[in-house]
This record gives C-alpha cells, structure tokens and sequence, in this order.
C-alpha cells in the first residue's frame, strides 16, 4: 500500500470528486487523475482509480438504472473500445513523461471545453448526425477516458445534441462509463498495474468512494453548483498546465 501522505492528501479528495460526479455532478471527476499524477505516475494514477471507478459505477447505475437509451449504447461503446486499444498501446509503447505530457494536454482541454460550455458555448455534433459519427465521438471518448479517465466531453459533444430527457441522459451515461471502465481492464492488466500496492491502495480508498457516490446522488438533486464547478475547471486548467511543465522539465 502507498504510505505517502502527499499523495493521500491529494488521493482523498480527488476520489470525493469522483463520486460526486457518478453520483450527478457530471465532469468534476475529471481532475481526479492529473491531482493523483502530482504524486505519482499517471498510469499507477489511472489503475488505481480503476476499481474505485468500478464500484463507483455499481451505485450510479443501481441509481439511474431505469432510464437509458439503447442507441446511444450501440453506435459508441464498439468506438469507446477502439480508443480504449489505442491508449493502452500509447501507453505502453511511450515514456512516463509523455503520458504525463498527454494528461497535462487533456486535462486543460477538458477544462477549458467545460468553461466554455458554462458560459453558453457549443462544441457539438448536430442533432441529426449519422451513427458513424457517434462511433468516432466514441473512439474519442474512449482514447481519453483510457489516458485520463476523462472521457466525457467527446461522449457529450455527440450525445447532447440528440435530445435526450435528462433521467436517460443521466442513466445512459452511467452505463457508458460503466462499460468503458470494464473494457479498460484487462489493459491496465496489460500493462502490469493491478499489483498488489495497487490495489490495496485502491481498498484503502474505497469507503471514501463509496460514501462520496450516495452523497452525490443526494446532493444532485438539492444543491445548486455553478460556482463549484467553475472552480473545479480553473483548478483542472492549472494542475494541467503544471503537468506540462513537468514533464517539459524531465
């Protein structure tokens, strides 16, 4: 198990973010994985995130389970999974330090992507775009939800403009990214991170999780959170751009 309190200090509110974003705070999970890169590698980051973002994944979906949308499902889930092979083989066949290059890039686009979207920008597909262009917001989605766990934005840039009731919004989400997260398994396994450390770390995290999931799904529907959010971005744009400058240093 990591013993390091720096990453504990980083690791415990990070994964608080992302069980309020599975519990309906969708994006603020976003900056967990450049907060945990701080202390240590982003790929020992993503893989001991993993089985937290598992669990996670069984509460929001026990949630939201009875409105989904089965089309969405199947145009970009066979997508996700391609982008899922093209993560796991940068990663494998690329340096720490430009993994940790790509998560700074990530992590800023996320953030700036969301921001612009806070003040009543649009970077989306049409509404009437055809399946195969799913399937590439797919691919997308699943490259940067492998690299960073972050796969929302592509995902949303194809799936809001389809009209979706905000029940089978919410639900068809939570299946997505529960099905990414499991095809990104045997990748992680792949690349030799489910080690013992690994996953106890991960155990030791759990509770945490999980508690931060059911407060999520309860606060969705009290709290307003506009400034909460800006504020999680901004702070994403800046450990990203400090992510860059780490790894430019290396």
């Amino acid at each position: 198990m990591l013993t390091d309190p720096l990453f504990y200090a980083l690791a415990i509110p990070a994964v608080v973010l992302m069980g309020l974003a599975k519990g309906g705070f969708a994006g603020v999970g976003a900056i967990s994985m450049p907060l945990l890169a701080l202390a240590i590698s982003p790929v020992q980051a993503a893989a001991i995130l993993l089985p937290i973002l598992i669990v996670q994944d069984m509460v929001s979906v026990w949630a939201f389970r009875r409105d989904w949308d089965r089309g969405v499902l199947a145009v970009m889930l066979p997508g996700a999974a391609v982008g899922i092979l093209a993560g796991y083989l940068l990663a494998a066949k690329v340096s720490a330090t430009a993994i940790l290059a790509v998560l700074g890039a990530i992590s800023i686009l996320f953030a700036v992507h969301r921001l612009w979207l806070s003040r009543g920008g649009r970077i989306a597909a049409p509404s009437d775009s055809p399946g195969w262009v799913g399937g590439l917001f797919g691919v997308a989605a699943g490259f940067t939800s492998q690299i960073a766990h972050a796969g929302g934005p592509p995902f949303q840039m194809w799936v809001l403009p389809r009209g979706l009731a905000p029940a089978s919004l919410i639900g068809t989400t939570a299946i997505f990214f529960a099905a990414v997260n499991w095809i990104k398994v045997p990748a992680y396994a792949a690349l030799g991170q489910f080690t013992a450390q690994n996953l106890l770390t991960a155990a030791v995290l759990m509770p945490v999780a999980i508690g931060s999931t059911f407060a999520g799904v309860w606060l969705v529907k009290r709290v307003q959170a506009e400034r909460f959010y800006t504020l999680i971005y901004i702070l994403m744009a800046a450990v990203g751009v400090q992510l860059l400058w780490e790894a430019w240093r290396a």
